[in-house]
């Protein structure tokens, strides 16, 4: 048996490892490498021979596409490697030959990656526009046939938040339960009036630090969630003359019996990340939240429907790259209007928060001198600044988003510092993204290049809907 090391450098919130030495049946967990978020590794003894395996990265297969690789007969694609028995140890009798001896086994090891690096690779048919088309009106007439029910769980809470309530409570709350939007309740009027959103407090703290250095409890307190929304009101009128309604604009909200299509559009028009899913009770009493709808829950019954037959729909087979969505670099010869916000580990903390708020994104990327990605800074991760009172001490702009991150990983555990995002290759299938972006927690996944990890676009959840559905 012969100590073998497998590595999966592409991120993830767990990976595990299988393949025709565990008779596909075993998944052997990987653990992530000490001081880094990125790379999973794991050793097994494995017999002479070779081998076929496969990674399954949270709950998706995935194979490396920059290691060797096969079609099998079922027509799965898996990694392959080569497994030699280990040679008797030479005896050695000075350090030149020593060194020989380790050169000699790179250089073997070398020849057969690059034999191996040499197999034809089966490449995936590009499918006409018109077939494009086709796929996707098959898929707006599938959303069209299913309502919002299909979405709501057997069991499960909905938070609500009182209008009322001071928003330093409500601050708390989102942190302590892990919510980046909570739906807001009038009592007086009897009904949902709004969506408090991580978004609303990356605003508070803006207009706070910008009367004064630092922010204290007091002034929190004296800010309930309906000043808040009255005071943001006010700020978007000078801007936007058109808007006349308390709160700005009134809530957008669905039923259950609308369809999953009018649903995901409905998000995507009003450019908004959930929507309540309210029923109205025939008797006139108060109206019942059911569920938080977001796209992201939509995806995963879309995945759910087509697990067993992804191939059904072509277009799902498609990677990424050949398609005409997403944010992408100029310099990798994919057309796009737009290009990816990215930012260092020395920006402020100050100038990431004003780019998740004008750029309208969820997250930021954040790479070295290289354009490697490094770590991801999410719009939910402002409510870390919760933990300890951290935001009446903190300076937005003399903080950095290495400072910044170091206060995420303090307020969430050090193991949430391999569950923050997800990254792809653009190789990588329409399908699998998709799957990738089913996961509630994250709105956009990071195109890298194989290896170096170099970003080479964004695909958001918004970017997949709008070029299904539009």
């Amino acid at each position: 048996m012969t100590p073998t090391r497998f590595a999966w450098p592409y991120g993830g919130r767990q990976v595990f490892l299988t393949g025709s030495f565990t008779r596909w049946t075993d998944h052997v967990l990987m653990r992530p490498v000490e001081g880094s978020s990125m790379v999973f590794q794991t050793v097994l003894n494995l017999a002479a021979g070779c081998h076929q395996y496969k990674f399954l990265v949270d709950g998706v297969w995935r194979f490396d596409e920059q290691n060797p690789y096969v079609t099998d007969e079922h027509g799965s694609i898996n990694n392959i490697i080569f497994v030699r028995d280990p040679e008797p140890l030479p005896v050695l009798t000075s350090d030149t030959s020593s060194s020989k001896q380790i050169m000699d086994v790179d250089n073997r090891i070398i020849n057969y990656m690059a034999f191996l690096g040499s197999m034809p690779r089966e490449p995936v048919p590009q499918i006409s526009d018109g077939e494009v088309d086709v796929c996707r009106h098959r898929l707006s007439v599938l959303m069209s046939r299913y309502t919002v029910y299909e979405l709501l769980p057997e069991s499960g809470k909905v938070s609500i938040l009182d209008v009322k309530v001071p928003v330093k409570q409500a601050f708390h709350v989102m942190f302590e339960q892990g919510l980046p939007v909570v739906p807001v309740w009038d009592d007086f009027r009897g009904q949902l009036i709004g969506m408090l959103t991580a978004s609303d407090f990356i605003l508070i703290l803006r207009e706070l630090h910008n009367k004064r250095s630092v922010v204290t409890n007091e002034e929190l307190e004296m800010h309930s969630i309906s000043a808040w929304k009255e005071e943001k009101y006010q700020l978007n009128r000078e801007s936007d003359r058109s808007l006349h309604r308390p709160f700005g604009r009134s809530l957008v909200q669905a039923g259950p019996h609308e369809s999953l299509k009018d649903v995901a559009l409905r998000i995507l028009e009003h450019k908004i990340s959930s929507i309540p899913i309210i029923h109205f009770v025939q008797d006139g009493s108060c109206p019942q939240l059911l569920y938080n709808a977001c796209l992201a829950g939509i995806l995963k019954y879309i995945c759910r429907h087509f697990k067993l037959s992804p191939g059904s729909l072509p277009l799902f087979k498609q990677p990424i790259g050949r398609l005409p969505f997403g944010t992408w670099i100029p310099d990798i010869g994919k057309a796009s209007g737009r290009q990816p916000v990215l930012v260092r580990h020395s920006t402020s903390l100050s100038s990431a928060l004003n780019l998740l708020i004008q750029e309208r994104v969820s997250s930021i990327p954040i790479v070295d001198d290289n354009g490697s990605l490094l770590e991801v800074y999410s719009r939910s991760d402002i409510t870390s600044l919760a933990n300890g009172n951290v935001y009446t001490y903190i300076h937005l702009d003399q903080t950095n988003m290495h400072q910044a991150l170091q206060l995420v990983y303090e307020a969430n555990g050090t193991i949430y510092a391999h569950r923050r995002f997800q990254t792809c290759l653009r190789s990588d299938s329409l399908y699998d993204v998709m799957e990738r972006l089913s996961d509630p927690a994250v709105r956009r996944v990071i195109v890298v290049e194989a290896g170096s990890k170099r970003v080479e676009g964004i695909v958001s959840l918004s970017d997949v809907f709008n070029f299904l559905l539009r």
